[in-house]
């Protein structure tokens, strides 16, 4: 029996906006749901061709617990058909990806609507421990006198929100938060932070100059005003300008900044796949093929260096050189740990150290990121993985490429790569 080969019909986004800014009106369900219609309205599919839908989400809003569910009802798509969302952190939205591609080899599917989703905007506040259990207390009290009494055992700092976010971007077992990580991959692989202000730069200058074919990307969100295109990107970025900001995780010798750094930022996107057969069967004509993919683990403390496993798995899968990738997708997490991949794939001494045998071979600096990455795109962490394959794919048809890899890494030490074939 043949494998079912998965294919990208169609995908598109909402814009990706810095937290606080122009989405943040707009909660986790409301951008999918925006992703979802506006797939449904480019594609003109019929919605009981979904067999199921599946997005990404990293932080689950809890009034909307299965946060595809809730999507795709609000999006127009049948009750008949199921829903579920998938969780692996920065590559969540490209878990939603494969797990589709799992589903069709199963016989459980041939069309899926994927992507992911993240209102980092919304992030929820949390009370400490402490302060829940006299709220508890005072909860549970069975008259005024009793809740007054319990009141009294409040002090100011049990009112300090924990802040959801922070603890979501430290990792439980190696007590790093994830620029601390990026700090040790400064330190160990010698990347100095000029090198790093430079590609920050670059990711922000490569952005502007592809304005116009990031902007096909994006189906604009109607609000308290249009917003069609990404707010993050600074066409004046400068290496004068990045040396001004001081370091955030490391204040006395660190050298990874809010400027070197992907951005926190709101937005999703949605992605038609489907089986061979299927597309073929409807007319559609794909973007592109899923040719392999792979999710690999690494030490959490250097979680930045994810991607290379991930890539050498990949590659392996498919039948692929690093050479043979027209296009290079590195998920700018931080710009210390892109570059600290950029040498582990290619020089020996640190391709050991990340655990490989032997250098995945030459990287094209030029290759790499074309239209920018996360640090001026942003990093909606539910969906960058698969807007990682829609800018990919973007990128192959724009210049008649062939093939792309996109890779992420991952908190808590993992990567996950895929290598994409356009048609």
């Amino acid at each position: 029996m043949k494998t079912p080969s998965l294919v990208i019909v169609s995908a598109v986004r909402t814009p990706f906006a810095r937290a606080g800014s122009d989405l943040a009106h707009l909660d986790a369900v409301d951008l999918g749901r925006h992703a979802v219609s506006s797939l449904l309205t480019r594609t003109g599919i019929d919605p009981m061709l979904v067999d199921e839908t599946i997005f990404g989400c990293v932080g689950q809003p809890p009034e909307a617990m299965n946060i595809t569910r809730v999507i795709a009802l609000r999006a127009g798509l049948p009750e008949s058909k199921p829903a579920m969302t998938v969780h692996r952190n920065c590559a969540s939205g490209l878990e939603a990806i494969t797990l589709a591609h799992a589903k069709m080899c199963a016989g459980q599917g041939e069309v899926f609507i994927v992507g992911g989703t993240e209102s980092m905007s919304n992030m929820p506040l949390y009370f400490s421990k402490p302060a829940v259990e006299k709220f508890t207390a005072m909860s549970r009290a069975r008259d005024i006198k009793g809740r007054a009494m319990a009141a009294l055992h409040f002090r100011p700092a049990d009112f300090a929100p924990v802040i959801g976010l922070k603890l979501g971007l430290t990792d439980p077992v190696s007590s790093l938060n994830m620029g601390q990580t990026a700090e040790l991959l400064a330190r160990e692989f010698g990347i100095s932070r000029e090198a790093q202000d430079a590609f920050a730069m670059r990711s922000h200058l490569r952005a502007t100059q592809s304005n116009h074919l990031l902007g096909q990307e994006i189906a604009p969100v109607l609000g308290k005003k249009v917003v069609s295109s990404d707010n993050g990107i600074r066409p004046d970025s400068s290496l004068e300008k990045l040396a001004k900001l001081k370091p955030i995780f490391d204040p006395l010798t660190g050298s990874v900044t809010a400027g070197n750094s992907s951005q926190i930022t709101d937005g999703a996107v949605a992605l038609l796949v489907a089986t061979e057969e299927a597309a073929a069967a409807h007319n559609w004509k794909p973007l592109g093929r899923l040719v392999s993919y792979a999710a690999t683990g690494c030490d959490p403390m250097r979680m930045g260096l994810g991607p290379v496993r991930a890539m050498d798995a990949a590659l392996h899968r498919g039948g692929w050189k690093l050479e043979d990738a027209d296009v290079v997708e590195i998920n700018e997490a931080f710009a210390a740990q892109v570059l600290a991949v950029m040498k582990c794939v290619s020089d020996a001494a640190c391709a050991r150290r990340s655990g490989l045998e032997a250098p995945l071979g030459e990287l094209d600096p030029a290759k790499v990121n074309v239209c920018g990455g996360a640090i001026a795109l942003g990093h909606p962490v539910g969906a960058s993985g698969a807007r990682l394959v829609q800018t990919a794919l973007n990128q192959l048809h724009a210049t008649d490429a062939r093939r792309a890899v996109v890779s992420l890494c991952v908190g808590g030490g993992q990567g996950m790569a895929a290598c994409i074939e356009a048609l």
